[in-house]
């Protein structure tokens, strides 16, 4: 099956009627920067979540930062996260000073709860899982593991917007922070969110976004400017009224593509969530085996020929570039499950503008490269 010109894209980002108008509300206000629109986002993202409170910022990147400074984390701290995320988890870490370890991730790409144990140490402060592509790490055993070190939990919850473990939200196990990147679930072109429910750790992180301020001119600590504007809240607004019909649509485009691909050798499939979690699909990835009959960039390009957009997300472990080189120990970050993901790896389109003839041309054509 040649493609006809038209590519199904892996991301599609898409505007309504109603964004268009609350945008056009807010130009017409003059009110551009942070305020009502703002505050309705976030009370709409906390009501979502089950968390009292959520303080919207500039981007996902920001949000990290802020609820690292936000426990007082800084040197002379460590800080345990996984080594299979995009590169603002470990940037953020390292802007606020602290010292990095990693823990190697399962088969689900989250971080491998069983194996915290040995990392930690008397220098631990934070665990910092990443929720990826949608799945939540295993929370239950984590905050377990957490409380009996005294550790505090921030979740690195950019691609998990709706996401649960028997029936808690992302971001309710300890500070979440979230991304709100023109591609993610839930977007306002850039954006972040963070969700608490210890009322001193969100007032610090207001005064944080606002240069400090409690009220114009009475700084009551040395911050920043991470507040979000009332144009990015106004396109998000109408996303949070329908996050269940957009995730759901997710759920059920995988669902299709998992009964579709099942039993092609040398393709591993996301699967079923288990320890009572939901994935919400910010990505459908796929692994590429050794024992299939191309490799990953041949099967990338084949996609493409056909007209099925795809990407790599990621193609290497977050510390394995020149940049870092002498800021991570790198004899502490032996990961070989991370390594061995980051070179099989491929999502697929899962986003919910796709037909249901896109969704079963794209398992079609997956079959068809698969089998040559």
């Amino acid at each position: 099956m040649q493609g006809d010109g038209r590519l199904i894209p892996v991301t599609s980002v898409q505007t309504d009627e109603r964004t268009e108008a609350l945008v056009l509300d807010v130009l017409r206000s003059g009110q551009l920067a942070q305020g009502e629109w703002v505050q309705r986002f976030e009370e709409m993202f906390a009501e979502a979540h089950n968390v009292d409170h959520a303080v919207a910022v500039n981007n996902g990147t920001t949000a990290l930062v802020a609820a690292l400074r936000a426990l007082d984390i800084g040197p002379g701290d460590e800080v345990i996260t996984s080594p299979f995320t995009f590169v603002a988890t470990l940037n953020a870490i390292l802007e606020v000073g602290a010292t990095v370890r990693f823990v190697d991730i399962g088969r689900d790409f989250n971080m491998d709860v069983s194996l915290l144990g040995q990392s930690i140490n008397t220098r631990t402060r934070l665990l910092l899982p990443v929720h990826l592509y949608g799945l939540m790490t295993d929370m239950d055993a984590l905050t377990e593991l957490a409380n009996s070190k005294n550790l505090q939990i921030i979740e690195d919850a950019a691609q998990a917007v709706g996401a649960t473990q028997n029936d808690r939200y992302a971001g309710s196990f300890g500070v979440g922070c979230f991304s709100l990147y023109a591609t993610k679930n839930i977007s306002t072109g850039e954006g972040g969110m963070i969700t608490s429910n210890d009322g001193e750790v969100a007032e610090r992180l207001r005064l944080l976004r606002n240069q400090g301020m409690k009220t114009r001119y009475q700084y009551e600590v040395v911050g920043h400017n991470y507040r979000m504007t009332n144009v990015a809240a106004a396109i998000g607004i109408p996303q949070m009224e329908k996050l269940d019909e957009i995730n759901s649509k997710r759920q059920t485009n995988a669902k299709y593509l998992i009964q579709g691909l099942d039993g092609i050798p040398g393709l591993d499939l996301p699967g079923l969530p288990d320890l009572g979690r939901t994935h919400v699909y910010h990505q459908f990835t796929v692994r590429v085996t050794s024992e299939a009959n191309c490799s990953r960039d041949e099967f990338v390009e084949s996609l493409a020929n056909r007209g099925v957009g795809s990407g790599i997300y990621y193609p290497k472990v977050v510390f394995d570039y020149e940049c870092y080189e002498g800021l991570i120990d790198a004899e502490l970050s032996d990961v070989p499950e991370a390594t061995a993901a980051a070179s099989e790896v491929v999502s697929l389109p899962v986003h919910p503008h796709l037909s249901l003839e896109e969704v079963e041309k794209i398992v079609s054509v997956i079959r068809e490269v698969m089998a040559e």
